[in-house]
């Protein structure tokens, strides 16, 4: 990572007016703490108002390099109640970023606003019906897999239970409302098919793959595979 990024990062990251450790700056930034010893005077000799000190920790004042965007109540609504779904049913990792948007939305919003963006009362609850964290890392793995176009080699669990060894294509991932879906091209059908997450019994990523015409999400939707329920087939 370039110092300019680093330092970008660090800004980013003691917005919101909480106290954050130089080690936990360190970890998430994959430096030594020294290092971040030397970013922070130079962020603060440049003028960025961080407040704090080595062994205790730094925070920055709110109000800093607010960006000129601002929020209707429909687009507050929008994203705080986006954010606390997927924190409430996405992966671990999506999680903690929908917690993060949440901190930085926050600190972005004038008073006012902030407060009535803390005060929505819109909610997803997770429980008693919460995956369990196995799917939620799941969920993550396949979205990088998905991102990086990453075959996965899996085993696969059907209604009845029977298992079979699959190695596909993912392509998107659907949340229905307690369950995620996986469409992927099956190179064992050599068909689109569509899988619960939640019944992926294992899973470890392949070799990368391209996109090959007929193979495509567009495709998918063309064929109208959406209608069918083909992810036991």
């Amino acid at each position: 990572m370039r110092r300019a990024d680093r330092l970008f990062q660090i800004v980013q990251l003691l917005r919101g007016g909480r106290l954050v450790t130089a080690r936990m700056l360190a970890e998430k930034l994959e430096v030594s703490e020294r290092t971040i010893y030397r970013d922070i005077a130079d962020l603060v000799g440049s003028g960025v108002p961080i407040e704090g000190e080595a062994g205790v920790g730094y925070l920055m004042r709110a109000g800093f390099d607010l960006p000129p965007l601002m929020f209707t109540r429909a687009e507050i609504v929008a994203l705080v109640a986006g954010a606390r779904l997927i924190r409430a049913w996405g992966g671990l990792e999506m999680a903690e970023a929908a917690e993060e948007a949440l901190v930085k939305i926050g600190a972005v919003l004038p008073e006012p606003e902030r407060e009535k963006a803390e005060g929505l009362q819109i909610h997803a609850s997770t429980m008693p019906l919460a995956m369990d964290e196995a799917t939620r890392r799941r969920l993550d793995g396949i979205e990088r897999a998905v991102d990086a176009r990453d075959r996965l080699a899996m085993g696969y669990g059907d209604e009845s239970g029977a298992e079979t060894a699959r190695i596909i294509r993912p392509l998107s991932l659907i949340f229905w409302g307690r369950t995620w879906t996986l469409i992927a091209w099956c190179e064992l059908r050599d068909d689109f098919r569509m899988f619960r997450v939640d019944r992926i019994r294992e899973m470890e990523s392949g070799a990368r793959f391209r996109m090959e015409p007929g193979k495509t999400l567009q495709d998918f939707y063309r064929q109208g595979h959406h209608r069918d329920d083909c992810a036991t087939a």
